[in-house]
């Protein structure tokens, strides 16, 4: 096989599982409307199912309606028919998957369902399958062939199986009004977890503030800022509110023999750039690195400081 081959085989594939996925997208109707509607008056949680392929595809299913609001696990057919039927509430409801609708290991899992009356959705390429006469709800490809050479490997039809899987978790995240804030406690590890942390939660509060009134001399000024090490200062007004800063670039800017001397009044920078509290901390890093700045103080509804952010605190935290 050349290179050219190669190229036309894995074109092939990917050609192949694109216009599945286009025909599955045009395909979607009542069934899928009365599936969503389903799941999301469910009290408890969706139990999916699925066996080889289908069951690897299943755990990712599984894994994504949980991480987006919709709570779900992975039960095993083969560890089902050996006691695990027993994690099955009645307020549940089952997502079994099976192109062929006639994979044997599920057969425990479909009778328990009809036994007790657990609502059970299928995800089968055959409507005319044990699995699809068995279930509440069918959602059924559209015809379809495998992407595989010999025509028999599980290609296509696992492809539109996630791809299934994930329109309905979506779908379930925008009719349950699922937010960043309820992703982001549902991630709050890894690079997700650090791109969903808040300012407030990283940002510097209480004694670590370095902060000074107005008319304070500029060599007890850079006592606080050499002290709190933080490289700026906050200089408030007589109400406690945020006047101005002073940063190393401040000090760059006024350096004279009588610097020590002069107040902090002439040499901050007022009316400085600050972020909410609530504003994520990759947003801010934006703006620093935007405006070539290494810090925002944070301020309260009357303007006075209640936390300052620096770079560090940023990149500390993996943002």
């Amino acid at each position: 096989m050349d290179s050219r081959q190669t190229v036309q085989i894995g074109r092939h594939v990917l050609e192949m599982e694109a216009d599945a996925l286009k025909d599955l997208a045009k395909s979607l109707g009542d069934e899928y409307i009365q599936a969503v509607e389903k799941i999301y008056q469910t009290k408890g949680r969706v139990i999916v199912s699925g066996m080889g392929k289908s069951g690897h595809v299943g755990q990712k299913i599984a894994s994504t309606f949980a991480s987006v609001g919709t709570p779900a696990f992975f039960l095993h057919p083969a560890e089902a028919s050996h006691g695990d039927l027993g994690m099955i509430t009645k307020d549940d409801i089952l997502l079994v998957i099976s192109n062929s609708g006639e994979s044997h290991e599920l057969a425990d899992v479909i009778a328990y369902s009809r036994r007790f009356n657990i609502p059970m959705i299928a995800i089968t390429g055959n409507r005319e399958g044990t699995l699809a006469k068995q279930a509440d709800l069918v959602l059924c490809f559209p015809k379809f062939q495998e992407a595989c050479v010999l025509g028999l490997a599980p290609t296509t039809s696992t492809t539109m199986t996630m791809a299934l899987g994930d329109a309905l978790a979506e779908t379930l995240l925008e009719k349950r009004g699922f937010s960043k804030e309820d992703f982001k406690n549902r991630h709050p590890g890894g690079k997700l977890g650090s791109k969903l942390v808040k300012v407030r939660e990283i940002m510097n509060t209480g004694d670590t503030l370095p902060l000074t009134p107005l008319g304070t001399k500029m060599s007890d000024a850079l006592l606080i800022m050499t002290n709190k090490s933080l490289g700026t200062i906050g200089v408030l007004d007589g109400k406690g509110a945020l006047s101005g800063i002073i940063c190393d670039g401040d000090l760059r800017r006024h350096m004279s023999s009588d610097l020590l001397n002069k107040k902090v009044d002439e040499v901050m920078t007022p009316y400085p750039k600050t972020v909410p509290a609530d504003m994520l901390a990759a947003e801010a890093l934006r703006l620093m690195n935007e405006m070539g700045i290494t810090s925002f103080f944070v301020l309260n509804e009357k303007g006075a400081p209640i936390g300052l952010l620096h770079i560090h605190d940023c990149l500390r935290a993996g943002v």
